[in-house]
């Protein structure tokens, strides 16, 4: 995600009708908009797997899954974001067209490309940043991190007592979210990704 260089202020109706007319996806944060920059092919095949469990899973439900194109809005006002994978299983969304407001269940896969553009600290800040705005949306049961470097993926779940617990799944175990009474073997997330450390020992052959 980088800052378009000619940003200006914009309302958040403004930007909703700007965004429409742009070629490339932009997330609005605090009056100002940023391109969304693409990810890398495990990034992409991390989120279409998971999706595509998710949907089978929620399957007649009523529960909707979505990917990268779709917008998430934290609020009326924004900030507006565009996750890697969003349930929503609130009837306001249903009939949702251009943006989805009631999510259970945010995913974000964190790209190595992504993390080289920033230092680590810089990426950790910004990932506590969208997660402090995303914590606003009362809906919101899980937020999910899903590295793209390594078999890991870190669940963040609000419980009864509303605070938000990690939860941490590593290679050989089997990943649950709550939010959607899921299951599935960690391995799942990773069929057919080639991660980075595979392709030093390739490279190394």
């Amino acid at each position: 995600m980088v800052v378009t260089p000619e940003s200006k202020y914009m309302s958040s109706q403004e930007y909703l009708d700007w965004e429409e007319q742009q070629p490339i996806k932009y997330e609005y944060i605090n009056g100002e908009v940023f391109a969304m920059t693409g990810g890398t092919l495990p990034h992409n095949s991390i989120a279409l797997n998971l999706a595509s469990a998710l949907k089978s899973h929620v399957r007649g439900n009523g529960c909707k899954v979505f990917m990268a194109d779709a917008k998430l809005g934290v609020s009326e006002k924004g900030p507006f974001h565009y996750p890697d994978v969003t349930v929503t299983c609130d009837e306001r969304d249903k009939n949702a067209r251009k943006v989805i407001y009631h999510p259970c269940l945010i995913v974000e896969v964190l790209s190595p490309s992504t993390e080289s553009f920033d230092s680590p600290t810089e990426t950790l800040l910004e990932r506590g940043k969208k997660f402090q705005q995303y914590r606003r949306i009362s809906t919101l049961r899980e937020y999910v991190l899903i590295s793209a470097e390594q078999i890991n993926v870190e669940v963040f779940r609000l419980n009864d007592r509303g605070i938000w617990e990690l939860y941490t799944y590593m290679e050989g175990e089997e990943v649950y979210l709550s939010s959607v009474d899921f299951r599935c073997a960690l391995e799942l997330l990773y069929e057919d990704v080639v991660l980075e450390s595979d392709e030093e020992e390739t490279v190394g052959m």
